[in-house]
């Protein structure tokens, strides 16, 4: 017996020396370079790509079998450009387990590789012809006889990936995704064994624009039989920049599993914190999760604590929304409480607000329901009624994501205010907003902050960069809704029974009805915006009937320079993406019609009576404003056809009962200055029979520093040009006299 096993392992040795001679012999003599070219012609043939191998081929045969390539590309289809490149790849698996139908690979390291996918604007890819492969009859009959095989069981001793470039371009939406700097090392990945991964890249994209460095570490185990996932340890490090993000700083850390089979999904430890800023705005977020467990009969966690704080221009603000122990399964799940608590500080006021309500839900049916939701709200700050405000609103909202749906009803107070609001979305993809609020009164000026003096000056500053407004969010918006306000102030201007109906799709807002009462008359017309263009367009239709002028420009823009009742047309268009830029822009109509009022700041009236008594010496004289000089009228008209943001006028018509002011010129919106001439003419203001006296003057200057000059010159010719007038007059009429006389007398001497 024991002779038998003596020469039986004898033999075996003698066998496993004579293969080993043999492969080493295969592996000594047979070169792979040499079947390049048909390597590539088979490729040229099957796939019509281009295969480059500009590196050698190396293999080994024992103890695993192996294969290192070095520079390899790939072309697209049917053309010359370069689809795919591989620096180096290096791949071998372990020869005996192969033998019991196991993989086991010793090591898989690709270096330099590139890749390019790209979306077609007609949907296809340049994936599809490698992805569809197309099967002979005879390989489909094959395929169909051939008998189930056991799974191949995989054992990888680890994966390095360096140096790597992915890229993803959609020609249809322009949009391009690169993730470059790739590099991968990954420790034993096996079926049920836990791997080590070790992952760092750099992430670019222009739609959304994106530019992050991420980091990851991990442990992952899985099952392929049980389809069983789950990671340990997660550290998730990414910076860089997101939309208009900058600084951004996004850690998460924790375990997660999922079984997609039993459809179990759970987490533990999870958190995730964010900073950064969003323009000058300073801004922290986290997330706290102890506990969360997804069954089909069990929906348990612990409780879920959102923390966050903005600093900014507009103040500072800390938020915080803590959701308690969840508890039920997929088909009804509930919370006893969600807590929104908000504080919100300014320099001159405060604001606190706190959202609770019980919560009801179902994942099958992706339904959400708050049916107690009370909002309360409290405000302080010098300038409110006691220096403090509270007020509180119920209602309800629901929630169906199968439907894709939110329902919200609030009524009740909000600060000052007493509201009944209803709102209605449809469709998360591309939201469709329905919504009805009715509003006693509101007064916003209390809760307006103060400007700094900072942005104060810079808006004075003539060298002061204007930003351009984006109103590209536009583009998006379906919303539909009717505002009503029984009494409004904001910015320091009045009005009653406000109507405002909004319609939004696609870039085309327009507002219509805009009406209101407002300083004992009435206002009545639309807006119209259009941002579906790079430089918006907008178009206002708005009259005022029988509305005081005098109090309108007093609380609008604290101007005290006209008063009277009547009425005032608006019909301009404008387009750009700055507000000096739209100034520069207008073009339409304007026209106005006062009655019983006065002019302020000039007495032309007093100019034109004085004006008598100057010498001739006087010419032109400049003078400012006086508060208290008025010119009173019984009747001012005038109409403006607007031309690149330059309102132009030459019907201006003022009278009273001896006084009347004619005028044309030019009032410049687009850079805010005006140089407009009127005459002003005072009946029987000289000596003369019926006489009259015309005063010019000029108006001009920019709004904030107007001038206007009285050309005296021209009122002492008017003076002499009347009485030389009337002088010639007064002699023709001695003549026409005499001439008469003598007539008179010839014809009485002819008859005797």
């Amino acid at each position: 017996m024991k002779k038998v096993l003596k020469y039986g392992l004898l033999g075996l040795v003698i066998v496993l020396v004579l293969i080993a001679g043999v492969i080493s012999y295969f592996v000594a003599t047979f070169n792979p370079n040499e079947y390049k070219p048909q390597i590539i012609q088979a490729v040229k043939d099957k796939q019509q790509r281009t295969l480059k191998l500009d590196g050698d081929i190396k293999l080994t045969i024992f103890p695993s079998i192996g294969a290192k390539i070095e520079k390899i590309s790939l072309s697209e289809y049917n053309s010359s450009k370069q689809f795919a490149a591989v620096e180096s790849a290096r791949v071998s698996v372990a020869l005996l387990p192969l033998l019991s139908r196991q993989v086991v690979v010793n090591e898989v390291a690709l270096s330099g590789v590139r890749v390019t996918v790209v979306k077609f604007k007609d949907g296809s890819s340049n994936l599809d012809d490698l992805l569809t492969r197309q099967e002979s009859k005879e390989e489909s009959q094959a395929a169909a006889k051939a008998k189930p095989q056991a799974a191949v069981n995989f054992d990888i001793a680890g994966v390095t990936v360096e140096n790597t470039v992915l890229s993803y371009r959609d020609e249809a939406t322009g949009a391009q995704y690169t993730v470059k700097d790739i590099n991968l090392k990954t420790g034993r990945i096996a079926n049920g064994v836990p791997v080590k991964i070790n992952l760092d890249a750099v992430i670019h994209a222009n739609k959304p624009e994106l530019n992050i460095a991420a980091i990851i570490q991990t442990q992952l185990t899985f099952d392929l039989e049980k389809n069983f996932y789950q990671l340990e340890g997660l550290d998730l490090q990414m910076n860089g920049t997101a939309l208009d993000i900058s600084k951004l700083q996004l850690k998460a850390s924790g375990n997660a599993s999922a079984n997609l089979a039993t459809q179990e999904f759970g987490a533990k430890r999870l958190a995730l914190t964010a900073k950064g800023m969003k323009g000058r705005d300073n801004f922290e977020a986290s997330l706290d999760m102890p506990s969360l467990s997804f069954t089909r009969d069990n929906v348990a966690s612990g409780k879920i604590s959102v923390n966050a704080r903005l600093d900014g221009e507009m103040g500072k603000v800390i938020a915080a929304l803590s959701l308690q122990d969840m508890q039920g399964n997929s088909s009804s799940f509930k919370s006893g409480e969600l807590v929104l608590d908000v504080d919100f500080k300014q320099p001159e006021q405060a604001f606190k607000l706190k959202l609770s309500t019980p919560l009801v839900g179902s994942l099958e049916a992706k339904q959400l329901n708050l049916s107690s939701l009370v909002f309360a709200l409290n405000a302080t700050g010098e300038k409110l009624p006691n220096k403090s405000v509270s007020s509180e609103m119920k209602g309800s909202v629901q929630i169906d994501g199968g439907r894709e749906s939110v329902h919200l009803n609030l009524a009740g107070g909000l600060l000052q205010s007493q509201i009944k609001a209803k709102l209605a979305l449809k469709n998360f993809s591309s939201p469709a907003i329905r919504f009805d609020l009715d509003v006693d009164q509101f007064d916003a000026d209390p809760y307006l902050p103060k400007k700094s003096a900072a942005a104060a000056a810079a808006e004075k500053s003539e060298t002061a960069a204007e930003q351009p407004f984006d109103l590209s969010a536009l583009k998006k918006l379906n919303v539909q809704g009717g505002l009503r306000l029984g009494s409004l102030k904001i910015a320091n201007i009045k009005s009653s029974q406000l109507r405002v109906d909004v319609k939004a799709l696609d870039g085309q807002v327009d507002i219509n009805p805009l009406s209101a009462n407002l300083y004992q008359g009435s206002m009545k017309g639309s807006i119209a915006v259009n941002a579906r263009q790079s430089r918006p367009s907008f178009e206002i239709r708005q009259t005022l009937s029988a509305v005081q002028i005098g109090p309108l420009l007093k609380d609008a823009v604290d101007l005290d320079i006209a008063e009277g009742k009547g009425n005032v047309g608006i019909n301009l268009t404008t387009q750009g993406n700055t507000v000096s830029a739209l100034k520069k822009a207008l073009h339409g109509t304007l026209g106005v019609n006062l009655a019983n009022g006065a002019i302020k700041g000039v007495d032309l009236g007093k100019l034109v009576h004085g004006a008598q008594n100057i010498g001739q010496g006087k010419g032109v004289e400049t003078l400012k404003p006086v508060a208290t000089d008025r010119t009173d009228f019984t009747e001012f008209k005038a109409n403006f056809k607007v031309n690149n943001g330059v309102a132009h006028n030459d019907d201006l018509l003022v009278k009273s009962q001896s006084l009347r002011v004619t005028g044309n010129g030019d009032v410049d919106i687009g850079n805010s200055s005006i140089n407009y001439g009127v005459k002003a003419t005072v009946a029987d203001s000289v000596d003369v029979k019926k006489g009259s006296l015309t005063i010019p003057v000029q108006l001009s200057g920019p709004f904030a520093d107007l001038k206007f000059k009285v050309d005296y010159g021209a009122v002492v010719a008017d003076v002499v040009k009347q009485k030389v007038d009337a002088k010639i007059e007064e002699k023709r009429e001695e003549l026409k006299k005499q001439l008469q006389e003598k007539l008179k007398g010839g014809l009485q001497n002819l008859f005797k």
